[in-house]
């Protein structure tokens, strides 16, 4: 059971920097497809992340330009880049991760994604996803779907399983503990974004990934 063996391919939604269990399913798999053709979700990780301020978790929301009256397909979702979210992420991931162990190794990749000038979240997201991956030399091929396929249609189809609203639902998935720069004060906090992890795991990321599917811990 769990993800022992390397699957052939996935499907997930786009995220922004997502928690440590998207890069686990992705480092598990040769291709990671992701969703392109369906609506957009609100209150979801494909455009906002969690990271760990010093009084707790913070969420960093990328603001989107929505139609007022209809449904918006992924694909088509454009970035609100007349709001100043890129240089308060920045500040907010700075603040949050100045102390840990390798900030001044990995700061540079995340901030070269975030100030990019991307017009659509799903490039943003896709410049994130290759960003991390390269990171943590996780060797996966990243593609897009090209038809929208109902829930439960799919094979390895984890589209909504990892979402802030409830525990994420992966079989075989288990966060192994780590250390967190506030985890003094607050405990360790599972479900953060990948940048939590790769900030205080350095090269130690892609096997803490790893473990995190492996078949002992089914």
């Amino acid at each position: 059971t769990g993800f022992a063996a390397m699957r052939d391919e996935i499907v997930l939604s786009t995220a922004y920097f997502p928690p440590a269990e998207y890069f686990s399913l992705a480092a598990h798999s040769r291709k990671v497809l992701v969703e392109r053709e369906e609506n957009y979700h609100k209150q979801t990780y494909r455009n906002r992340c969690i990271v760990m301020g010093s009084n707790g978790p913070l969420a960093l929301v990328v603001p989107v330009l929505r139609g007022s009256f209809h449904k918006t397909s992924i694909k088509d979702l454009r970035i609100d880049n007349s709001r100043r979210w890129r240089d308060l992420h920045l500040k907010g991931i700075r603040s949050s991760y100045a102390a840990a162990p390798f900030f001044e190794f990995y700061f540079d990749i995340i901030s070269d994604v975030i100030s990019g000038r991307q017009s659509f979240l799903i490039d943003l997201n896709r410049e994130a996803f290759l960003a991390i991956c390269g990171a943590a030399g996780i060797d996966t091929v990243h593609g897009y779907t090209s038809v929208f396929e109902p829930e439960g249609s799919l094979n390895n189809d984890f589209r909504y399983a990892i979402t802030p609203k409830r525990t994420t639902d992966i079989e075989g998935y288990v966060s192994i503990p780590y250390t967190q720069v506030f985890s003094e004060r607050h405990g360790f906090i599972p479900r953060l974004s990948i940048i939590d992890v790769l900030l205080n795991n350095g090269p130690g990321t892609r096997a803490l990934l790893q473990r995190s599917l492996e078949a002992d811990n089914c």
